[in-house]
């Protein structure tokens, strides 16, 4: 795999920043889905996971959030990057793959995106996004994840069943988007914490496919509950692409110029930006 395939993967799907995926067939689970079980509602089961990981009250208090840490790829002729992930409400987005040789940034201001990645002449080469980039970018989860605050999102919840992940008993939560588009949701069934989340991407042709990602390794962060490793996968098979987030800053300054086309064509910059510790 690629620099810009990673960045491209995992910065979109699991944090808000849009990509655009060559995927053309679902993830397999591998698990099979029980019947509902009788006893908590979908409600119930998303209302207890926003408690454990926090509490709303205290999501809707964390206006930004910068993650760092490095990403891994077996398929990579880099194993190992380092990243920054900036986020600001509503729906802002700047993610920077920092290596030297493969250095990549893309931005999203809530509404348009641009990308930028050294040319072979190490010049910038500055791109909007497609029409499927951003309406992946627009569907995102946010900084918070796809059950916090679902209700103000304009999203319903159904309870599909129980599965098993890992040896682990997993309420599968239907999350169903205001725009239409379904989501999956797997909520360990003991800590109520969110193990896995299923959603939809587009090749650049519109053509669909799953994006499978799992949340492992939770710490607390200022009372939060936030994963410090995400697992990306396309399709069925392969190890899987790792998020592994070293650092946390909730509610640095961010300024709204960082998401701006201009903070693109301008290039990956440093010592100047919050860094969180």
């Amino acid at each position: 795999m690629k620099i810009s395939r990673i960045t491209t993967v995992i910065a979109t799907v699991v944090l808000a920043t849009a990509g655009c995926l060559p995927l053309a067939t679902a993830a397999a689970s591998g698990e099979s889905t029980e019947p509902v079980p009788a006893g908590l509602t979908a409600e119930q089961i998303v209302d207890r996971s926003v408690e454990v990981r926090g509490g709303l009250q205290a999501w809707h208090k964390i206006v930004t959030i910068i993650w760092a840490g490095h990403l891994e790829s077996q398929r990579s002729a880099v194993s190992t990057v380092p990243f920054q992930l900036e986020e600001k409400r509503p729906g802002k987005s700047r993610f920077e793959i920092s290596e030297p040789s493969h250095r990549s940034l893309r931005v999203f201001d809530g509404t348009s995106g641009w990308k930028m990645k050294l040319g072979e002449d190490g010049r910038p080469d500055v791109k909007q996004f497609t029409a499927q980039e951003v309406r992946y970018a627009r569907s995102a989860p946010g900084l918070e994840g796809p059950l916090i605050d679902y209700r103000a999102k304009g999203s319903t919840v159904e309870l599909e069943g129980t599965e098993d992940l890992e040896g682990h008993k997993t309420y599968r939560i239907g999350v169903r988007l205001a725009t239409g588009e379904l989501q999956t949701v797997w909520v360990d069934a003991k800590s109520f914490l969110e193990d896995r989340y299923d959603r939809t991407a587009y090749s650049t042709t519109g053509v669909p496919g799953t994006v499978t990602v799992r949340v492992r390794d939770y710490k607390e962060v200022e009372g939060l509950a936030v994963p410090s490793v995400i697992e990306i996968s396309g399709a069925a098979g392969g190890t899987p692409d790792r998020m592994v987030i070293e650092r946390v800053a909730l509610n640095p300054p961010i300024d709204d110029r960082e998401f701006e086309g201009l903070g693109a064509a301008r290039g990956p910059t440093t010592g100047s930006r919050t860094t969180p510790r």
